[in-house]
């Protein structure tokens, strides 16, 4: 007949394995255990769906401006997302981007051709304002934009738009 040993006596039988050891460098005095992991507030959620928001507004705006620059769009059609001191220096330097000859330089006429948006970055400055870096990359070279948005009557604007 054969012996059965029951759950218990089998729990038993395993070691446990033992807690983590902490090391502390000589002469230095042991750090408190780590602490557990916080729960996050409620607000850090709406805070993290904002910073989503403020990215994608981002991401289309620099899309679009650089399209405007290579003559592909209408600035008009930022008219709702650039305030008008924003949507002007976009007019003007697109209109000086076209001036420029293509025969002046061999990169002249593919300037802010096929760009895409490669990353972008938002900070949170206040409440209602945020601060955002985009990279762009062209067929020739990469540029950096930075960003002023700041919230409206419920809408996000552009307030600085510096396109390198």
């Amino acid at each position: 007949m054969t012996a059965m040993t029951s759950p218990r006596a089998t729990a038993d039988a395993v070691p446990s394995i033992p807690p983590p050891l902490h090391l502390v460098p000589c002469g230095a005095a042991p750090a408190a255990p780590p602490a557990s992991p916080r729960v996050p507030a409620a607000p850090l959620p709406r805070r993290a769906d904002e910073e989503r928001e403020v990215c994608a507004i981002s991401r289309s705006t620099v899309q679009a401006a650089i399209e405007v620059l290579a003559g592909t769009r209408p600035a008009q059609q930022l008219a709702r997302r650039l305030d008008e001191r924003c949507l002007a220096a976009l007019q003007h330097r697109a209109a000086l981007t076209r001036r420029v000859p293509c025969g002046a330089s061999p990169t002249a006429g593919r300037l802010h051709r096929n760009a895409s948006v490669r990353s972008v970055r938002a900070c949170r400055v206040s409440a209602d304002i945020y601060e955002a870096s985009a990279v762009v990359v062209e067929e020739l070279r990469v540029r950096a934009v930075a960003l002023r948005l700041e919230r409206s009557r419920l809408a996000w604007r552009v307030t600085v738009l510096e396109i390198g």
